[in-house]
C-alpha cells in the first residue's frame, strides 16, 4: 500500500505530516519511533519549503516496515530523502489519510504530536536518570579504581622496599658468611704451624690487600733480643701497655671495642688500627694495620680483632712448643750415646725422631763393654712418647749398664731389666734386643724381648732374620726368663738392630718392612760396608722412609765386622771401661731433632 501527497505550501506539509503520524500510529509504530519519524519529516519538509517548488511525499507499508520517501516534483535529479520505521503490527482497519481544514482536526493532530513528544520526554527523563545513575556508579567505580591503584602503588612500593631490604640482608649475610669463612680458614692456617716465625709471615699474606693496605707485626720479646727498638706509633705503644685495641686517626672511628686516639705523629695521614696480640700474661706484641680504603667497616674491624686474638693464641702455643722442643732436644742429645771405636768392629747409628710433635721419644740405642772385654750393643723402645718415655728410657739405659758390670748374657740382662721395669713402672712397657760380641768367639749371642728381630747379613751377601723365639715385652705382669740365642759370625758380616718405626706401616704391618730392610742390606758389597758404613746406613734409610710420613721414631744400629784379610774378632778388644773415645760428636744436624744422628765407625 502506497500513499502520496503533493506539497507546495506549509499547509500541505502540515497535512502530510499529520497523515504520516496517523498511518504510523495505526500500524503500531512505537511513540518514540513516531516522534523520531515526525521530527525528522518536519525538519526535512521545512528545508524543502525553504527551497521552494513542489514536492511529493510517498509513504509505503510493506513487510512490517513503513518507508517514507520525499522527492521533488517534477524530479530534478536530486537524490530522494528516505526514512523508515518498523511496524510491529498491521493496521486494525482502514486508515484515514485525509486531513480536514477544520480547527478541531488540526488541534487533535497537534495534541497527538504533543503526546508523542511527552512520551519521548518521559523516556528521555528516564534515560537521563539512568545516565545520572550510571554516571554516579562510574564515578564511584573510578574512585574505587583510583583507590585500588593507590593501594597497588603502595603495595608496589612496599614490595620494592621489601625486595631492597631482602637484597641488603642477603648482602649482609653473604658478607658475614665471607668473613666467617675467612676467619675459619685464616685460623686454620695460623694454628697449623708451630713455628712462630711462620705464623708472623703468614699474617700479611692473609690480610693484605683485602682487609688491610699494610700490616706490621711488633713482637715485644723479639725487639728486646735484637738490639735497639725502632720508633713505634703512640697508639701501638698504648695498645701494648693496656692490652686494648687503639684507633689513631683525625676523626673517631667508633669501632666496637676499640679506643679512639689522635692521629699518629709517625703516619699522620693514615688511620691506624693497633691491636694487641693477647696471651695468658702480658701481650706478645701489637698488630698495626692501615685500612684498605678510607676506613674500616665495623664488622670487618670486629673480625680483625677476633683474628688477632686467635693469632695471639697460635703464637703463644708455638712459643710454648718451641720452648718444650728445645728442652726435649737438649734431653735427647744428652741421652744419645757416642759409640766406641773398636778394632775389627765398626758401629754406626741413626736416630730420626717422629715427624710430628715433640722430637723426643722412647727409642734408644747403646753400645758399651763389659769387664770381660765383650761388647754389648742394645736397641730398645719404651712405649709412648714425650718426656716421660724419655726419662724411663734413660733409667733403663742406666740400669742395663749397671747390670752389665756384673757380667751376664744378653738374655740374663733382659730378664733383670724386665723385673726392674715391672717393679719400677707397672703400667709402662718396653721392647729391646741385646747382641753381644765376645773377642775370640766366632759367634754372636743375642736375646730379644718383644722387639722386631735383628737382621744379619753374611759376607756372601745373604741375609737372615734372627727370629728365634723371643721373650715377651719388658714390664708385663708375668715372670719370664728370656733365653739367649747364638749364631755363627764371620768376618764381613753385618748386624742390623732397629726399632719398629723403621719397618712398620699401619696399612702393611711389619713383615713387608723387614723384607725391605733385608733386601736393602743384602744389596751392598762387603767392601762397600768396609769403606763407608755411615753412607751405607744412609742408603738403607732412604728407600725405607720414602714411602710415607713417619708417625714414630726410627732408630737403626749397624754393627759390621771388618771383612779385610785378618779382620774380625779374632783377638781381644783393647782398652778398658774408662775413657772410651767417641768416633764422632753426637750432633743433631741443627737446633731441632728433625734430622738424624750419625755416630761411630
Amino acid at each position: 500500500m502506497t500513499r502520496t501527497w503533493e506539497i507546495s505550501t506549509v499547509t500541505d506539509a502540515a497535512r502530510a505530516r499529520i497523515a504520516t503520524a496517523r498511518v504510523a500510529a495505526a500500524h503500531g509504530v512505537p511513540p518514540l519511533e513516531r516522534a523520531r519519524l515526525a521530527a525528522a519529516l518536519s525538519a526535512r519538509l521545512h528545508r524543502c519549503l525553504a527551497k521552494g517548488g513542489a514536492w511529493r511525499l510517498a509513504l509505503t507499508h510493506a513487510d512490517g516496515t513503513l518507508l517514507i520517501e520525499l522527492t521533488s516534483s517534477p524530479a530534478d535529479g536530486e537524490r530522494p530523502w528516505l526514512i523508515n520505521a518498523p511496524c510491529p503490527e498491521p493496521a486494525a482497519g482502514p486508515v484515514g489519510d485525509c486531513v480536514a481544514d477544520d480547527a478541531p482536526v488540526l488541534a487533535e493532530a497537534l495534541l497527538g504530536a504533543d503526546e508523542d513528544t511527552a512520551v519521548v520526554l518521559d523516556r528521555l527523563a528516564e534515560q537521563e536518570e539512568l545516565v545520572a545513575f550510571h554516571r554516579e556508579e562510574l564515578h564511584q567505580t573510578n574512585q574505587g579504581v583510583l583507590a585500588l591503584h593507590a593501594e597497588l602503588d603502595a603495595a608496589g612500593r612496599a614490595q620494592r622496599e621489601a625486595f631492597a631490604a631482602e637484597r641488603a640482608a642477603r648482602r649482609e649475610a653473604e658478607a658475614a658468611r665471607r668473613r666467617l669463612t675467612f676467619l675459619a680458614d685464616a685460623s686454620a692456617a695460623l694454628t697449623a704451624s708451630l713455628n712462630h716465625e711462620e705464623i708472623v709471615r703468614r699474617l700479611p699474606e692473609l690480610l693484605v690487600p683485602e682487609y688491610a693496605r699494610s700490616l706490621d707485626v711488633w713482637l715485644l720479646d723479639a725487639e728486646e733480643d735484637h738490639g735497639p727498638s725502632v720508633p713505634r706509633p703512640a697508639a701501638a705503644v698504648l695498645a701494648a701497655r693496656t692490652g686494648r685495641p687503639q684507633y689513631a686517626a683525625a676523626e673517631p672511628g667508633r669501632l666496637p671495642g676499640v679506643d679512639d686516639q689522635p692521629p699518629s705523629a709517625l703516619l699522620p695521614g693514615r688511620p691506624l688500627l693497633c691491636v694487641p696480640l693477647p696471651a695468658r700474661g702480658a701481650p706478645l706484641g701489637v698488630l698495626t694495620l692501615t685500612p684498605p680504603g678510607e676506613r674500616w667497616d665495623p664488622d670487618d674491624a670486629v673480625m680483625l680483632l677476633e683474628l688477632t686474638r686467635r693469632a695471639g693464641g697460635a703464637l703463644e702455643n708455638a712459643r710454648r712448643f718451641e720452648h718444650n722442643r728445645d728442652i726435649a732436644e737438649t734431653l735427647q742429645r744428652a741421652l744419645l750415646t757416642d759409640l766406641p771405636a773398636l778394632p775389627g768392629l765398626r758401629l754406626t747409628a741413626r736416630y730420626l725422631p717422629a715427624t710430628y710433635g715433640l722430637n723426643i721419644g722412647g727409642d734408644w740405642y747403646d753400645a758399651f763393654r763389659q769387664p770381660d772385654g765383650s761388647l754389648i750393643t742394645v736397641i730398645g723402645d719404651v712405649t709412648g712418647h714425650g718426656l716421660h718415655a724419655a726419662v724411663m728410657m734413660s733409667q733403663l739405659r742406666t740400669a742395663l749398664r749397671a747390670y752389665a758390670v756384673d757380667g751376664g748374657t744378653p738374655g740374663e740382662l733382659l730378664t733383670r731389666l724386665h723385673t726392674f721395669l715391672h717393679h719400677l713402672q707397672p703400667d709402662l712397657y718396653a721392647t729391646a734386643v741385646i747382641a753381644r760380641f765376645r773377642p775370640g768367639e766366632p759367634e754372636l749371642t743375642w736375646a730379644a724381648a718383644g722387639h722386631p728381630p735383628p737382621v744379619l747379613r753374611g759376607p756372601d751377601g745373604r741375609v737372615r732374620t734372627l727370629d728365634a723365639k723371643p721373650g715377651a715385652m719388658l714390664g708385663i705382669p708375668l715372670h719370664q726368663e728370656i733365653a739367649d740365642h747364638t749364631v755363627p759370625l764371620e768376618p764381613g758380616s753385618t748386624l742390623a738392630l732397629y726399632t719398629d718405626g723403621l719397618v712398620e706401616r699401619r696399612a702393611q704391618g711389619i713383615d713387608p718392612g723387614i723384607e725391605r730392610l733385608s733386601a736393602a742390606l743384602g744389596s751392598f758389597r762387603t767392601d762397600e760396608l768396609d769403606a763407608d758404613l755411615d753412607g751405607s746406613a744412609e742408603r738403607i734409610l732412604e728407600p725405607m722412609l720414602s714411602d710415607s710420613e713417619r708417625d714414630d721414631d726410627v732408630c737403626l744400629l749397624l754393627c759390621h765386622l771388618d771383612g779385610s784379610p785378618g779382620g774380625g774378632l779374632g783377638g781381644p778388644f783393647t782398652g778398658g771401661l774408662e775413657g772410651l773415645p767417641g768416633a764422632r760428636d753426637g750432633r743433631l744436624g741443627g737446633s731441632r731433632l728433625d734430622g738424624h744422628l750419625p755416630t761411630g765407625s
